[in-house]
């Protein structure tokens, strides 16, 4: 396993980490939840992300009892959770400073720890002054609830405005952001963020690295039965990928797949391992609903020195969607 710093900060995070979305209660119960994170912890994965959202808080719940079950250390792993949806009553929703406070409460007991590692606004709130945003998550930290804090989904000018604000108020500023970021999704990650990095020492844990596993390639002849495309609470997946820009995605990752099998991998740990090679990457969250998904996509890290100057012009050549750099005039 490699391990990256997040962002400037001393915290150390593994290349991979593993998150619960979708799987943990839709597709796994404790038991299952245990057995993956055992086998994640046993190849060096040290981070475990959740949310308060994530199976209406069955999802910290599930972990919290795996956590337990497997008697780990707690300083020999990081958990995360986020705040933004946790109820459908106005004080159970967005970033105030009571919702904040509440939140991180709730997700504490379910997860059955003492403190937060990371905890990540989940969505900027726009009726939410971000000055009372900054000061509810700086309470946090100072009262040793939480250790990192930061943004999922956020745009670059709203976190430089709450790092400004953080700075102003003596407080911690955000550490990282939580972007998606795959071979179909990258303007945010290399463009729109690229000053953070520098500025801020802004890091990043990026989520659905496969694109909602189009990238995987499983979607190449329909959807598969027990896919996550078939869950109810999903559908707006299965909207996505049978839309025209799904389609010509699904054609890309066709022709990724043949590249993959050149190099000896699989499409997902192709699309993996492109994601890993970005230096601004602190860590990819991987999804995984079987013991056998979780090897494979932790093999990525195998295929990461593979990807020479030839094969990246190779991708490049076929999704064909580099951001454009900034102009200098």
């Amino acid at each position: 396993m490699q391990y990256r710093r997040l962002g400037r900060s001393g915290l150390q995070l593994s290349a991979l980490s593993l998150g619960s979305w979708v799987t943990f209660r839709n597709q796994l119960d404790t038991r299952g939840a245990a057995e993956l994170m055992k086998q994640a912890f046993d190849a060096g994965v040290n981070f475990f992300d959740n949310a308060e959202q994530y199976a209406g808080g069955e999802s910290e719940r599930i972990m919290g009892e795996a956590l337990r079950t497997l008697g780990l250390r707690r300083d020999s792993y990081t958990v995360s959770s986020k705040v933004f949806w946790g109820g459908k009553l106005p004080t159970q929703r967005g970033l105030s400073r009571k919702h904040i406070r509440d939140a991180a409460d709730a997700a504490l007991a379910r997860l059955q720890v003492d403190y937060l590692d990371l905890f990540f606004c989940h969505r900027p709130d726009l009726d939410t002054p971000i000055e009372e945003t900054v000061r509810a998550m700086g309470d946090l930290v100072r009262q040793g609830k939480v250790l990192y804090w930061g943004t999922s989904e956020w745009e670059a000018d709203q976190i430089a405005e709450a790092a400004g604000i953080a700075r102003a108020l003596g407080v911690d500023p955000p550490t990282m952001e939580q972007p998606q970021y795959n071979l179909f999704v990258r303007h945010k990650v290399e463009r729109e963020f690229a000053r953070l990095y520098e500025s801020l020492g802004l890091g990043t844990t990026i989520w659905s690295p496969l694109a909602s596993g189009i990238l995987s390639g499983k979607y190449a002849a329909g959807i598969p039965a027990g896919s996550r495309m078939t869950l109810p609470e999903y559908q707006w997946l299965r909207e996505r990928l049978e839309s025209p820009t799904g389609r010509e995605q699904v054609e890309k990752a066709g022709q990724l797949a043949q590249l993959a099998a050149e190099l000896g991998g699989t499409p997902s740990q192709l699309a993996i391992a492109w994601c890993v090679r970005n230096p601004h990457v602190s860590t990819v969250i991987l999804g995984a609903s079987t013991p056998a998904q979780l090897a494979e996509n932790l093999a990525a890290l195998d295929l990461q020195p593979r990807l020479t100057s030839e094969i990246l012009v190779r991708i490049e050549a076929i999704v064909g969607n580099a951001p454009a750099p900034a102009e200098r005039f």
